[in-house]
């Protein structure tokens, strides 16, 4: 078969697909009560397992952080292992999140030899505290030295163990940290957990002064993840998008996303299919997935979850994206979390919705009916804001990836400039304190729909703004610059910790006020103060406008629009001093981030520009010249027979004057890719994004010239037509 007939190939094929193909229509009808969290240990599990005393302790353990001795984890492993085992399991691993940004884990056995040539099932307290994986290949940032393999996982209480499943058997998973031999942090989920106990002392602190008493706060979230779905077939016909994720040529289809029938559109059997068995396998591992819908580019697809405390919710984070590309195989496609898969098209975030509740439910960014009688709810809004405004260097660093830097500000994502929108009512509410006082809440109002047919339903004090990085939307701030493909743990470990800071300081203000004023007074005075202080970050227009760029300049808002500028704000004095004084990483943590994330892009950027040459070099370029020499000798062939040969001729002209720009374009990117090779990573990175980043672009632009050009059934690579409306 040759070259050219392949992607036709690859159209019979995703065309075949039937809902029978994959057994789908034999599974049973889902009964989510039924069948929600079978694959977790829940803690109700744990409990009917353990004799009672033991229980208490680990009870104490995952309520107030004490340490749980042998003998209470002996008896966790006990109950761990055999309700592990009665499902199947036959291997136990210690799940981890590494800085890689995904997951890793190391298989043992339950099964240890005995003398008489016979097994025994065993796991000890031993087992489940600790592990010790070879930690060499992951990235350190220097936290260690190369040689030095040693690692250890630290088993995550507060997380529950879960099974995965395979049609060959199944094993037990229990969620764990990563730390090297000195006791720092080598993964995403420790400062996690440092910065919800950070948060919680404050938060707790604060919450005394206006007369609650809590066991702990917690802050919680809740993800949005985008993805899109393409057929397998196409999906292996495109080095670009099994090497990095994206489409690295590819020119824009006659019709993309213009006429906005996708988004909320009905779902296709096949993709519905597909759905239904992730939704059912998450919730088998008590993942509250609630929101499904197509997204607004053709093939792109959203899942959100109901709202879960930080730690156990990035874990079940990393569960629902593995999910997506497991399943995906299944229905014959691929999975794909890149932000910017498709130039010309909207890309994909994870909104991240952020909030702060106490053990007995309370959340502390509930308005209320009244926000002015709310004063306890102005204090901590005004808390977020004010951490958002110190420390937006750092929100925008955190959500800084090669990836990202594609959707972020292309009118389709937040801007890379960091502001808060808050609504009207409470634009309304901050505006009065500012000018005298708290007098009068602006209502809601109601949202007449125009007929008496339908009723009128109340009016939110504010509508959404798509256009907003960071929006309150009703009892939670949306942080919605977070990349679809990323952990979610770091932009949590920033709002936790920056949150934390500024409550402390809130509160250092309040504490000393309150000996000579009362909380209203005293409090008044401090909201007054801090949003006089925090207004420059509050924005209620359009983000994508261009009187918005020069208005945030005259703010002194940042405007961070690429990976290599923002990242180096990590490191500032002040961020060190944020995350050693609350205990959440230390200094050399701070700057293993850095190097980590800075190399990362590096090396992004590197398997793009080694995908992209290789694409027009072997794919491209050997196209073009065979459709070149048809042109040629059609051309030869029409004026032999002494016909007006021009039509070919202007053809054969531009199809050779775009290989030419094709040929020039290449052997630039080699240039400037031969001179990116600095000492430092940050300076390697920066090299990237101003030289190398273009090269590879001009490559692309002459690859997508010669695709309206050359002829159809020469082209090597699926179009855009096919890989998005081929389902």
């Amino acid at each position: 078969m040759n070259q050219s007939t392949r992607r036709y190939d690859t159209l019979a094929a995703a065309k075949s697909w039937n809902s029978n193909q994959n057994g789908s229509s034999s599974k049973p009808t889902m009964h989510v009560t039924e069948i929600f969290g079978e694959n977790t240990l829940t803690l109700d599990e744990l409990k009917a397992r353990m004799p009672k005393a033991a229980w208490k302790a680990l009870e104490k353990t995952i309520v107030s952080g004490e340490q749980l001795d042998l003998d209470g984890a002996d008896a966790v492993a006990i109950a761990m292992k055999d309700w592990a085992t009665e499902k199947g399991a036959s291997h136990y691993t210690h799940w981890f999140q590494p800085l890689t940004g995904s997951t890793a884990e190391k298989h043992d056995s339950f099964i240890t030899p005995n003398q008489g040539g016979g097994a025994i099932s065993e796991f000890s307290g031993k087992d489940l505290i600790q592990g010790e994986p070879d930690a060499s290949s992951f990235p350190s940032g220097g936290l260690r030295a190369t040689f030095e393999a040693r690692g250890y996982t630290a088993w995550d209480p507060t997380s529950p163990a879960f099974i995965i499943e395979n049609q060959n058997g199944s094993y037990l998973c229990i969620p764990t940290a990563f730390a090297s031999w000195k006791g720092e942090a080598l993964d995403h989920k420790t400062p996690v957990l440092r910065s919800m106990d950070a948060l919680n002392k404050q938060a707790k602190r604060a919450l005394k002064l206006f007369g609650v008493e809590t066991n702990r706060v917690i802050s919680t979230i809740g993800c949005e993840q985008e993805y899109f779905l393409i057929d397998q077939e196409f999906y292996y016909r495109r080095p670009d998008l099994m090497t990095s994720g994206r489409t690295l040529v590819g020119a824009k289809p006659p019709r993309g996303q213009e006429l906005e029938d996708h988004y909320f559109g009905s779902i296709s059997d096949r993709v519905l299919s597909f759905m239904l068995e992730v939704e059912r396998e998450l919730y088998r591992l008590g993942i509250p997935v609630k929101t499904r819908h197509n997204e607004v580019a053709p093939s792109q697809y959203e899942i959100a979850p109901i709202y879960e405390n930080c730690n156990v919710a990035a874990d079940h984070q990393q569960q629902t994206m593995i999910t997506l590309k497991r399943v995906a195989k299944k229905y014959g496609m691929e999975c794909i979390l890149h932000e910017k898969p498709f130039d010309g098209l909207n890309g994909s975030g994870k909104h991240t919705n952020w909030s702060m509740a106490t053990d007995f439910g309370m959340n502390l960014l509930e308005p209320g009916d009244n926000p002015h009688d709310n004063m306890q709810f102005l204090f901590f809004f005004a808390a977020v804001l004010k951490a958002l405004f110190k420390h937006q260097d750092l929100y925008r660093a955190s959500i800084a990836t090669a990836a990202n830097d594609h959707r972020l500000g292309a009118n389709e994502a937040p801007p890379a400039i960091i502001s808060a929108y808050i609504g009207e009512q409470l634009e309304d509410v901050v505006n009065q304190l500012l000018n005298g006082g708290l007098k009068k809440s602006m209502k809601g109002g109601l949202l007449g729909l125009g007929t008496p047919v339908l009723p009128e339903l109340p009016k939110h004090a504010g509508d959404r703004n798509r256009t907003s990085p960071f929006a309150f939307t009703g009892n939670k701030f949306e942080f919605r610059a977070v990349g679809s493909s990323q952990s979610v743990s770091f932009p949590v470990v920033v709002l936790n910790t920056t949150v934390t800071e500024a409550i402390d300081e809130l509160c250092d203000k309040l504490e000393p006020a309150l000996k000579k004023q009362s909380m209203n007074d005293a409090l008044a005075a401090l909201l007054r103060d801090t949003f006089k202080e925090i207004n420059p970050i509050i924005f209620n227009g359009d983000g994508y406008s261009e009187e918005w760029q020069v208005e945030a300049a005259k703010r002194g808002l940042l405007n961070l629009k690429t990976t290599p500028e923002a990242l180096p704000k990590i490191t500032d004095k002040k961020n060190i001093k944020l995350f050693d004084k609350y205990k959440v990483l230390n200094e050399r943590e701070v700057h293993s981030r850095l190097e980590i994330l800075a190399e990362q892009y590096t090396k992004t950027i590197t398997i793009e520009v080694d995908t992209t040459e290789s694409i027009a070099k072997t794919m491209v370029y050997p196209a073009a010249v065979r459709y070149l020499k048809q042109l040629a000798d059609t051309a030869e062939e029409v004026k032999d027979l002494g016909l007006d040969a021009s039509g070919a001729i202007d053809m054969l002209k531009t199809v050779n004057d775009a290989l030419n720009r094709l040929s020039d374009a290449l052997a630039k990117l080699k240039k400037v890719q031969e001179k990116s090779h600095n000492e430092s990573v940050l300076k390697h990175a920066k090299y990237m994004q101003e030289n190398v980043i273009p090269a590879m672009n001009a490559v692309r632009d002459a690859v997508d010239f010669l695709e309206r050009y050359v002829a159809d059934d020469l082209w090597p690579l699926p179009v855009y037509r096919e890989m998005l409306f081929v389902k």
